[in-house]
């Protein structure tokens, strides 16, 4: 007979053992540390070195968000160790002057090593810090938390980010929702700072350097995420008769976790319309070319809408997901309407089941109308502050606080 614990017990229990290993680990090192004073003569330091500035990622996806800031803190001269969750992230094969990354084997010995960490500042884009696994580390001196899109603050699970010191924000309405959420919760105000968004300015480089696409025939790219909410979930082989009856060029990009947790249903469709002349199924590891020769995106709930709109300048049809808020930050909120909920129908058309047979019209009309290509315009302003500046900002930003944590110790 084997044992189940469910995995809200089993976070349980690895905290109290995190909680009772920290203990053991602190009353250790205190010791320790006072031998070494009392055989020192009580001349010694701590001995116990402090990385200045240390960046958890726990998935590889992410490095595009911190790379860039990653080479502007090497350009200052600053040091900079990374943690991974993932084994085949590229940071670990990136040469980057004060760079060094690491990856912990598990997930529990990452949660582990952060949990005991000797740092002064920590980067993260990761939620639920000192609410699951992961927790404070009584050395740590400043948590910083960078969100990964450009959209809603509040759609992280409930408490995800309450206990982060500073957020780094790029829109008011991001900040907007924070504070709410802090004087519904009774909470002390973290330190919020807009700074824009390092890895769209990257890619808005790229595509300044590559140029537009060559001459083609109009080109749709229907990039879904996966789930039960999903496009091919819930339309399924009925999207691909659609598409096809518009005579354009149409690029397949089903979401990589599709392949795992959708294998069947994706076999299916790749069998039932193959590659041919009129659909192309993408499954490459860099999006930028896919997205560059792509003439309109339809999508759902994924967060290539943003990249695909602000970056690269053109519409998007967008599903409905019937997003269920009341495990989210947002629902602390649900008197407001989401910047997303808003910002949707400005930049491209909404596909429901009543309008799927003229599918050709709505994106003939996402094209075609300038009222898109305004909204568009809207939706940067509002979400994408000082665009070019992200990682310079951002790493002022890191390099200040350290100095002002180190000047306060200092002054003690």
């Amino acid at each position: 007979m084997r044992l189940y614990i469910d995995p809200g017990t089993g976070s349980m229990l690895f905290t109290i053992l995190i909680g009772v290993i920290g203990a053991a680990v602190y009353s250790l090192r205190m010791l320790f540390i006072k031998l070494r004073f009392k055989l020192s003569g009580g001349k010694v330091e701590t001995g116990m070195k402090k990385t200045p500035f240390v960046i958890f990622s726990d998935d590889k996806r992410y490095w595009k968000i911190f790379e860039p800031v990653i080479r502007e803190m090497s350009k200052r001269g600053k040091e900079v160790h990374y943690i991974t969750n993932s084994a085949d992230d590229p940071a670990l094969e990136a040469a980057i002057p004060g760079f060094t990354a690491e990856h912990p084997e598990t997930e529990n010995k990452s949660f582990t090593k952060l949990n005991f960490l000797n740092a002064s500042v920590l980067l993260s884009t990761t939620p639920g810090l000192d609410v699951y696994q992961w927790k404070r580390s009584k050395d740590v001196d400043f948590y910083v938390h960078i969100p990964h899109a450009p959209n809603e603050i509040v759609l992280y699970r409930m408490f995800g980010i309450d206990y982060y010191d500073a957020i780094l924000v790029s829109g008011d309405y991001q900040k907007d929702d924070l504070r709410a959420l802090e004087k519904m919760r009774g909470l002390p105000e973290k330190e919020i700072v807009k700074v824009g968004i390092p890895y769209m300015d990257e890619m808005a480089k790229r595509l300044e350097a590559e140029g537009p696409a060559p001459e083609h025939e109009r080109t749709v790219l229907l990039a879904p995420s996966w789930g039960q909410s999903a496009i091919l979930s819930v339309y399924g082989e009925r999207i691909f008769e659609v598409l096809l009856k518009t005579g354009y060029h149409i690029i397949v990009r089903p979401h990589p976790q599709s392949f795992a947790s959708e294998k069947e249903l994706i076999e299916r469709l790749m069998k039932k319309y193959p590659d041919s002349d009129r659909i192309e199924w993408n499954r490459d590891t860099d999006n930028f070319d896919v997205l560059r020769r792509s003439d309109i995106l339809i999508s759902d709930f994924s967060g290539v809408i943003f990249d695909f709109s602000l970056i690269y300048d053109k519409p998007v049809i967008y599903t409905d997901p019937k997003f269920d808020v009341s495990l989210y930050d947002a629902w602390w909120l649900k008197d407001s309407t989401l910047w997303t909920v808003s910002a949707l129908p400005r930049i491209g058309r909404e596909l429901k089941e009543e309008n799927m047979e003229d599918l050709k019209g709505l994106i003939d009309s996402c094209l075609e109308d300038p009222r898109y290509a305004e909204g568009r315009r809207q939706v940067k302003e509002e979400t994408w502050a000082y665009a070019g500046e992200g990682a310079v900002r951002v790493a002022d930003y890191l390099i200040n606080k350290y100095e002002e944590i180190n000047k306060e110790k200092e002054g003690k």
